[in-house]
């Protein structure tokens, strides 16, 4: 087929629709649209790819969010005293991970969650009672021995 014969079969009044579209002011690109569909199209395999670097790295940032948080947690069994600062840091990882179990229910979440339940109950305790590790004596206890 030659290009006479497209044009005069109406393909060459779908190319000028299709540019008229493009050039007028209505928010319907159908060059964009297609370049876009061929280019991932083009690109499936690079954009799988991707999608599961983008999952495993994700997931290696929750592994380590839980693995501060069941830290902390065994600092507190084992009585080490933190400062309120400390204890903030603690939560702000235990929000950053909530939000990521919440929004990936299949990831596995059975370690952490009786260490986030005994963290917020010490740090509600040492609320209450205005006990944080102060930061002058945090400083005498990293110097120490």
């Amino acid at each position: 087929m030659s290009i006479q014969e497209i044009l005069a079969s109406g393909g060459g009044v779908l190319v000028v629709v299709m540019t008229l579209v493009q050039i007028a002011p209505v928010k319907l690109n159908p060059w964009s649209w297609l370049a876009r569909s061929i280019g991932r199209a083009v690109n499936a395999e690079v954009i799988k790819k991707l999608d599961a670097h983008i999952t495993m790295d994700d997931r290696r940032t929750a592994d380590g969010h839980r693995a501060r948080i069941l830290h902390f947690n065994n600092e507190l069994l084992r009585d080490i005293d933190h400062t309120k600062e400390e204890f903030s840091e603690v939560l702000a990882e235990i929000d950053a991970y909530e939000l990521y179990c919440r929004e990936h229910p299949e990831y596995p979440n059975n370690r952490a969650v009786l260490a986030i339940k005994n963290i917020q109950e010490v740090y509600m305790e040492r609320l209450k009672r205005h006990d944080f590790l102060q930061e002058s004596s945090a400083a005498r206890q990293e110097q120490a021995p």
